[in-house]
């Protein structure tokens, strides 16, 4: 499929449909070419900027057609190359469907565009009582966490994406364009065609609506801040209160690299160890009792007394530095890149993944960290290499291989969040053996001709 282009014929029935909004331009092409990771660039030929699923529909009748790739794009910020255009053809950048469709409060759901992002929609919400919790830590487009199957630092209380998608509006390969699943909360009507097109990175076809689950604000919100003499007593804390039943909004877990970087990076002054990063959601009695038990499990575990306030600058402050985390590996080791993964297990496996992790990391040449929303399992690794150095790289492949290796072997998955992009489609047979026959034929099913995001997902 390398040798696909977009033929002239093509090219101008796409610019009848799109008009100026389908551009060749080097920069804005280039633009196109890879998302935050560490993978190399792969541009498109050609990117446009749909404003209407009947647009959408007619690209992909057009591509259908021709065999034309289609590679969609929401803020670009995906890890796993999943927007990279490896056979080129045309970049469908859905930034310009940012309209939110409409938000019924009385039953906790809203309908929005595949280009709104998740603080483009609560900040809509604000004066309603109710936000959207899932919450990536980037700025992403809710189009684009929906087909990554996006999660992050809330999912430990509210789940990730697949968990707060109602219902979405797909154009599928050939133009069509369809409805899956409904406003209700539950149905048992038929295959469940939401869950298979949440997480399908656009392999299947473009999400062009959205419908979420929407929560009330919580009457407090309080953060608070632990630290610890090393990794197993803070991920052990970690289980346990996940065990009890604490229901704890958000807990991240911090090595002692990633808070030397934080620290510089974000203007801190944490102690430079192992730290948790808690938050607290509900009434004024229920924020107190969950502050109290984890205060018993932090000096259970030999951790600093817990350090809470429900400040909202501080607050702020807390998540904003934890957010910048991705950047502030960056800035350690300038012109280099973040090779970054995740993997995610049973809770209870957790702090072995985590310290045999750390053990492979000694004596790399590179600054490396481990990060995680540690309450579901899932935790990240970071490699600083320099992406032009062959055997930084190498050894980065053979670290992350290990870590996929072990992952599984503890009952995990390869990826928790990032999704497959193509920087992890080797794992799938490791994770899912037989299974991916059964994967190909739904994606031959419906895109027959194999223009959607190919390379992605399947090995």
């Amino acid at each position: 499929m390398n040798d696909m282009r977009i033929d002239e014929t093509s090219r101008q029935k796409l610019g009848e449909i799109l008009g100026d909004r389908l551009t060749t331009n080097t920069a804005i092409v280039e633009q196109h070419a890879r998302g935050e990771g560490h993978l190399p660039a792969c541009p498109p030929d050609a990117v446009c900027f749909p404003t209407s699923a009947l647009e959408v529909s007619a690209i992909l009748k057009v591509c259908n057609q021709a065999r034309i790739p289609v590679v969609p794009w929401g803020a670009g910020t995906s890890l796993e190359g999943n927007v990279c255009a490896l056979s080129g053809g045309l970049c469908v950048d859905m930034s310009r469907m940012n309209a939110i469709h409409a938000v019924n409060a009385e039953d906790l759901d809203a309908a929005v565009g595949p280009g709104v992002t998740r603080k483009q929609l609560n900040s809509y919400l604000r004066d309603t009582g109710l936000f959207f919790p899932v919450d990536p830590g980037a700025d992403a487009t809710i189009g684009g966490m929906a087909a990554t199957r996006a999660s992050g630092t809330n999912a430990v209380r509210y789940g990730n994406m697949k968990s707060n998608v109602l219902a979405l509006e797909v154009v599928l390969p050939n133009g069509e364009i369809i409805r899956t699943g409904s406003r209700a909360r539950k149905s048992a009507a038929g295959y469940d065609l939401t869950s298979l097109f949440v997480g399908s990175e656009g392999t299947l076809g473009l999400i062009t609506e959205v419908t979420v689950k929407l929560y009330g604000l919580p009457e407090v919100i309080s953060s608070a801040v632990s630290h610890f003499p090393n990794v197993d007593s803070a991920v052990s804390l970690v289980t346990e209160a996940v065990q009890q039943g604490i229901p704890v909004a958000r807990v991240e877990f911090l090595d002692e690299l990633t808070i030397l970087a934080v620290n510089r990076y974000s203007k801190l002054d944490l102690p430079v160890a192992p730290t948790l990063f808690f938050e607290f959601h509900g009434s004024p009695a229920a924020v107190d009792e969950q502050i109290r038990q984890v205060a018993a499990l932090v000096e259970e575990y030999s951790g600093t007394p817990l350090k809470s306030s429900a400040d909202l600058e501080e607050r702020n402050k807390l998540w904003h530095a934890r957010h910048e985390a991705h950047y502030a590996m960056l800035a350690m080791r300038p012109n280099a890149r973040v090779y970054g993964t995740d993997a995610c297990v049973p809770i209870s496996r957790l702090a072995e993944c985590i310290k045999s992790t750390g053990e492979d990391l000694k004596g790399a040449p590179f600054y490396a960290s481990v990060i995680g929303h540690v309450g579901d399992g899932n935790f990240h690794l970071g490699m600083v290499i320099d992406p032009d150095d062959a055997a930084e790289f190498e050894l980065a492949e053979e670290i992350h291989d290990r870590l996929i290796e072990r992952t599984l072997a503890l009952g995990g998955t390869c990826s928790g969040e990032h999704g497959i992009g193509y920087g992890k489609t080797k794992y799938m047979r490791w994770e899912h053996k037989n299974a991916i026959e059964a994967m190909a034929a739904v994606k031959n099913a419906f895109d027959p001709a194999g223009i959607m995001n190919p390379g992605k997902v399947l090995p």
